[in-house]
């Protein structure tokens, strides 16, 4: 399906276009400084080392399907995977009138080449969401990834243990495991594996995601960005924003001793500790439910006969 156009004017997009750019590089600037030197940063180099979206293509702005650029400037688009000349579109949309070139989104295209990306999306957005939230897990699966592990396979080597090793295990051997996310249970170690109560794989993933899971709503950025340049990328960085702060509660909740990097702890060897993680995790399930919905929405809009 092709959506209803829209036009917008070149002073309109390019000051979109230039807002997205900021956006974006208040995250990936301090990311890709700390790369040229060969620094890391367990918190804020995930998103850019653990999903395939670089910083390179999370700061290109499109505005999504059915909105029509015009002006000289949007010529450039022509080399951009998925954008096609308007010259088919009447010379006025909904919008502003065209003035000059215009190029739009090819949906077509874009529908032939990613729709397997775009059924799975569906897939998961819509299973996930239509399931109860579970909020007991603790972040254990951090803990979980470094459970008995062997001093040549140290997961983090420049990351000290809170507790040590012998008191992380504790933690773990005291604790009901019940990870539902595979792309989590996957790094656990060997000795770990069988103490989780599920089995999450690639194949059940559709099938286990539940909407209170941290890496679940972590993944929404994934979706979205798998779907550019259909989305507008107000809605990829609404997603990615939201990572990003699950992701500093999830390492702030993990054995690590982030403190001197920022991130005091969340301990959740304790009951108050306990407390703050669930309650930090309710607070981000709700989140993650209105971006889950946003993303629903257009791909029900991509996919409509």
């Amino acid at each position: 399906m092709t959506p209803a156009l829209h036009s917008l004017a070149e002073d309109a997009w390019l000051a979109r276009a230039a807002t997205h750019h900021s956006r974006v590089d208040r995250y990936a600037a301090p990311y890709l400084a700390r790369r040229s030197s060969n620094q890391k940063h367990p918190v804020e180099d995930f998103l850019f080392t653990y999903y395939t979206q670089k910083p390179g293509q999370l700061s290109r702005w499109h505005p999504g399907a059915g909105v029509v650029l015009t002006g000289a400037a949007a010529t450039e688009r022509l080399d951009w995977k998925f954008y096609r000349p308007a010259d088919d579109v009447e010379r006025e949309v909904s919008g502003a009138p065209r003035q000059g070139p215009a190029v739009v989104l090819d949906v077509e295209k874009f529908l032939e080449q990613r729709k397997d990306a775009v059924d799975f999306s569906a897939i998961i957005l819509g299973r996930t969401a239509a399931r109860p939230a579970q909020f007991g897990c603790f972040g254990l699966h951090e803990w979980a990834m470094v459970y008995k592990q062997e001093a040549n396979e140290v997961r983090h080597e420049y990351l000290e243990l809170r507790l040590g090793s012998a008191g992380t295990d504790q933690v773990v051997e005291d604790s009901r495991i019940r990870c539902t996310h595979f792309d989590a249970y996957r790094f656990y170690t060997p000795q770990a594996s069988g103490l989780n109560e599920l089995r999450p794989t690639r194949e059940n993933q559709r099938d286990l995601e539940q909407p209170g899971c941290l890496h679940a709503n972590m993944d929404l950025y994934k979706w979205a960005y798998k779907l550019s340049p259909a989305l507008p990328s107000e809605l990829v960085m609404d997603c990615f924003e939201l990572s990003w702060r699950i992701r500093a509660m999830d390492m702030q909740a993990s054995p690590y001793d982030l403190a001197e990097w920022g991130y005091p702890p969340i301990q959740i060897e304790t009951v108050a500790g306990k407390a703050d993680y669930v309650a930090a995790q309710r607070g981000f399930s709700a989140e993650a439910a209105l971006l889950r919905e946003r993303l629903g929405t257009a791909v029900s809009a991509l996919t409509a006969p």
